[in-house]
């Protein structure tokens, strides 16, 4: 996995004053800030993108444990919001997620639900943001 290069292109659209097509792994998306940020709303803005690959690592996270476990696992449903600041944080700039899991199966057992829940806080994603990430930026 370390050695996996993940690639994204963003480049202007001009369709608003900051929409973009994103291309990553073969995905096209268009990018866009809300009309009340100068945009035109005609996509997800950056941190929503972040706040949905923050939800979608931590359902593929507990769907890949569950299958390793081989755990009575039907569904996943996982909710995420993001805020600068606010109660809990220890500066107004500070970034707050909070993660909301729904687990559902009927035979998982408590201890297998609480399980799941200690790995839904290991997603690499999460490991990423709570770590210390390197960016180098460059000019061609």
């Amino acid at each position: 996995m370390a050695d996996k290069l993940t690639t994204a292109h963003v480049t202007e659209s001009g369709k608003s004053a900051f929409a973009v097509e994103i291309e990553v792994s073969g995905h096209r998306l268009t990018g866009d800030e809300p009309v009340d940020q100068g945009g035109g709303d005609l996509g997800p803005a950056p941190f929503d993108l972040l706040t949905a690959a923050l939800a979608e690592c931590t359902a593929m996270t507990v769907r890949w444990y569950a299958l390793q476990q081989k755990w009575p696992l039907d569904h996943v449903e996982v909710s995420v919001t993001h805020r600068k600041g606010g109660p809990g944080a220890a500066s107004p700039r500070q970034d707050m997620f909070t993660k909301r899991l729904r687990l559902t199966g009927a035979a998982l057992t408590a201890e297998q639900k609480a399980k799941l829940i200690e790995i839904a806080a290991k997603c690499p994603v999460q490991r990423t943001l709570e770590g210390t990430p390197h960016i180098l930026t460059e000019a061609e």
